[in-house]
């Protein structure tokens, strides 16, 4: 009998708990999934969440009459300006000193210690022809080319042979000598490493020696009284191009077409009486009309820039599209032939009109 009492106890009590439990999963509500946007925004795990003000709640919805009121009239709009897309400056062209820049280089070309005589074959040499001048410019771009130097090198070491024969009187033997020394020069002013002194006495065929080469690169220093930092052609190019470009993307035909032309400039000695800046601004001058025959040349904004009027850049202009064409130093082939390769975008077989118009020479009306 007292077994069956216990077991009834037992059975109560199983089912007293089981109600129980019922009851508690009745209490507890059932967790919905939330969207990540309905998630309440919690500031600490153990702080409280602050919530606004009521009085400081902005109220979204808007009244009719408010939205009517702020509703625009287009006719009373100003008229809408279309943004340009600009290619990201160069930062080695330092934009916001170009003007200063460029007013430095100016300083410099002017100056007469860096400049050579406009005429001194006439009045300084009397063993050295305007030709023997040129075939010698011609093989120092060969020289330039075999060993692999920079152009910039290249229009230094003809600046530093017209310098030296502005001063001194040389006998058609040592014109050789002068090239290559001048070169050495220059390599050491702008190259990591230069070339050695034997290897351009090997380039002569040793007609010279080590000794040689290294008097004359003194007497060039002495002569040039150390000031070997003159502002060159490419260098005032390389402003002229960003200017001519017009922020547009870098032309590389417009490029290389100006580099062989200002080279181009380097073999007559016509040429040696300009500006660098006057024979850069010829040559972007030059490059536009070769590339766009039937478009004027040149602009205001290149005129304001450079500093030049269409009418000054006339004779210049015309001694380089002779070169171009072959009717001057047409024999002198080591720039031609370098221009032609697929790496400057063979550039030097371009066609181009037999003569520039004369009216692109008239000064534009300000």
């Amino acid at each position: 009998m007292e077994e069956k009492e216990n077991c009834v106890r037992v059975t109560r009590a199983m089912k007293r708990k089981a109600e129980e439990a019922a009851a508690s999963i009745e209490r507890t509500p059932t967790k919905e999934r939330v969207v990540l946007g309905e998630l309440p925004r919690l500031q600490n795990a153990g702080a409280p969440l602050i919530e606004p003000e009521p009085q400081k709640r902005k109220s979204r919805t808007k009244s009719r009459a408010a939205k009517k009121a702020r509703t625009i009239i287009p006719e009373l709009l100003p008229p809408k300006t279309e943004e340009v897309e600009t290619t990201p400056s160069d930062p080695q062209m330092c934009e916001p000193y170009a003007r200063d820049i460029y007013d430095y280089l100016h300083n410099l070309e002017v100056d007469p210690n860096r400049r050579p005589l406009p005429d001194y074959l006439a009045k300084i040499q009397k063993d050295i022809t305007a030709n023997m001048r040129g075939v010698l410019v011609d093989w120092l771009v060969e020289v330039a080319e075999e060993y692999k130097l920079l152009s910039d090198t290249l229009y230094l070491t003809v600046s530093y042979v017209d310098r030296f024969l502005s001063f001194n009187s040389l006998n058609r033997k040592m014109l050789q000598l002068l090239g290559v020394s001048s070169m050495l020069v220059a390599s050491k002013y702008e190259e990591i490493t230069p070339p050695h002194v034997e290897e351009l006495c090997y380039i002569t065929d040793n007609t010279y020696t080590k000794e040689e080469v290294c008097k004359m690169e003194a007497d060039i220093l002495k002569v040039l009284k150390f000031e070997l930092g003159s502002p060159t052609i490419k260098t005032i190019l390389r402003r002229f191009n960003r200017v001519a470009e017009e922020g547009k993307d870098p032309d590389l035909n417009f490029e290389f077409l100006g580099y062989y032309l200002a080279e181009l400039s380097l073999l007559d000695y016509n040429c040696v009486k300009f500006l660098p800046s006057l024979v850069a601004a010829s040559v972007v001058f030059l490059t536009r009309f070769i590339i766009h025959p039937r478009i004027y040349p040149w602009t205001s904004s290149l005129q304001q820039y450079a500093g030049y009027k269409p009418s000054e850049l006339k004779e210049c202009v015309l001694i380089i599209h002779d070169l171009y064409l072959g009717r001057r130093g047409g024999s002198l082939q080591a720039i031609r032939e370098k221009y032609k390769r697929h790496k400057f975008k063979c550039v030097a077989v371009m066609p181009s009109p037999p003569e520039v118009p004369a009216y692109f020479f008239e000064d534009l009306i300000e």
